[in-house]
């Protein structure tokens, strides 16, 4: 494949494969960390936390502790992404940790692969999309939307997949654009709440925000509250997502741990601030039993522009959709490439330079999975099973530490954050089990465990199917798609 050219007129390969191009910048990492972070969450989580919490003033404690765990895994994420520069996220630092020290040391990395690229991620995409299909039924037919909803939502979920497929499997730099833009769209639709709770402050209407008040009935049993932190640290979901693009990624040792120090504090800034502003406007029993919290605060407020927000949140669920789309089609791609998945998923358009059989199989699998779900139940299990990587993956920062001292470190974190990063993950584990054992919990660590039945023939003892070769080959033609080859610094 040497000397095929790229969109840009640029070499498309490097040595014995081809290469992803480095195309995206300081900027649109931002705009990656910051669109995916800020989608559904910040219009939906408001209300269970405020259920778990109890009160106005825990619930908004809640918000900043989940900004503050958020920003202890991201700054646990920028030395681990500086120190391993290769895309995959949580999957290169598990296999980079614990891949060295035995026979089973690629478990965890294979387990991460697995569970991420089947259910969790696919997943995502589907609920952001179903509730980017929910709004647009509703400005649509507002109160008809009851009568005939699911179909539709259902459809306008599957063409917002497609489209964003279309999107990230044809350009990188498509992909990045449309994040930058949709991030602006969102951004303006948080700053205009932010801006009339402001007004509402300014006229008196801080009732429920006051210390008097805002904090009776507060709950005390403490692993409830762990219920809360699974539905705010929802919202701040995808504070890793430029860890999955790094060798995308300009400069990734300086503009790495920037984007993440810009990103993660901008979006909690904003999450805090819109929540006090749906405080001076609607009462704690409103919020609860709101089915759209942006939608009721904008009737409430604006008047005849109040279907600007339901515009804008379509916005924001679309453009948490393409970036957590983007950063996903990269997991499989980075593990198939370490012969832990097909071969094929680790395959590169020739000319477009995007992991283009990876991202044809999540979007595939996202499709799926577009099936209605309760919000909470499936908030429950993905964080669940998500917490037990996050905190397996700053596990293996602490290994890296005792086994590679000697290693350069652009970005060295303080030993306390890893340290206060693995205890919370274990009361986020611990707790909900505790408090209210649910059948999500088991499904998620039995669909964990079931990646053994596939490690240990495959992996392990290295099992070939003789078809699988013919079978890579013809959808390399079909796709026109090569090998790739590791990008570092």
């Amino acid at each position: 494949m040497a000397g095929d050219k790229n969109e840009g007129g640029e070499t498309a390969s490097q040595g014995s494969g081809v290469v992803l191009k480095r195309q995206v910048s300081l900027i649109s990492g931002v705009a990656l960390i910051v669109g995916s972070m800020v989608g559904s969450g910040i219009f939906v989580s408001p209300k269970g936390i405020l259920r778990e919490a109890g009160s106005v003033g825990m619930s908004l404690i809640i918000w900043v502790l989940c900004a503050l765990l958020s920003m202890t895994g991201a700054l646990c994420y920028c030395e681990l992404g500086t120190l391993v520069p290769k895309s995959g996220g949580e999957y290169a630092y598990l296999k980079e940790a614990f891949g060295p020290l035995g026979v089973f040391g690629e478990l965890p990395a294979f387990l991460f692969a697995w569970t991420y690229t089947l259910i969790i991620k696919p997943s995502i995409v589907s609920i952001i999309s179903l509730i980017f299909g929910t709004y647009v039924v509703e400005s649509f037919f507002g109160d008809c939307a009851d009568d005939f909803a699911p179909i539709p939502i259902k459809l306008f979920a599957a063409l917002s997949i497609m489209v964003i497929a279309v999107i990230n499997l044809m350009s990188v730099k498509g992909a990045s654009l449309v994040q930058n833009f949709f991030t602006a769209a969102k951004l303006l639709a948080l700053a205009i709440i932010i801006l009339v709770g402001f007004v509402q402050l300014c006229r008196g209407n801080s009732e429920y925000l006051s210390p008097e008040v805002s904090f009776q009935g507060s709950a005390t049993n403490v692993f409830k509250y762990s219920i809360a932190f699974y539905q705010g640290l929802w919202a701040y979901e995808s504070w890793n997502q430029l860890n999955f693009v790094t060798e995308e990624l300009q400069n990734p040792s300086k503009n790495l741990p920037l984007a993440i120090i810009i990103a993660v504090p901008l979006v909690a800034v904003c999450y805090i601030l819109v929540n006090i502003a749906y405080f001076t406007t609607l009462s704690p029993q409103e919020l609860l039993s709101s089915g759209a919290v942006g939608v009721d605060f904008a009737n409430r407020t604006l008047g005849v522009m109040a279907w600007i927000i339901p515009f804008f949140v379509c916005c924001s669920t679309f453009g948490a959709a393409n970036g957590t789309l983007f950063a996903s089609g990269r997991i499989p791609f980075v593990a198939a490439r370490e012969g832990h998945l097909p071969q094929i998923l680790s395959f590169i358009h020739i000319t477009k330079l995007t992991p283009f059989v990876s991202l044809l199989v999540t979007t595939i699998i996202a499709l799926l999975m577009l099936i209605p779900g309760d919000f909470d139940t499936l908030v429950n299990y993905f964080s669940f099973a998500t917490w037990i990587s996050y905190g397996g993956t700053v596990s293996g920062l602490l290994v890296l530490r005792y086994t590679h001292p000697e290693w350069e470190r652009p970005f060295k974190a303080p030993i306390i954050l890893p340290i206060i990063f693995l205890i919370a993950s274990l009361y986020l584990l611990i707790a909900p089990i505790i408090n209210e054992p649910a059948v999500e919990f088991i499904f998620a660590v039995l669909f964990i465990l079931a990646g053994l039945l596939f490690y240990f023939p495959f992996i392990y003892f290295g099992v070939r199917v003789k078809c699988m070769d013919s079978v890579t080959l013809f959808l390399q033609k079909l796709f026109k798609v090569a090998p790739s080859s590791v990008k570092g610094q």
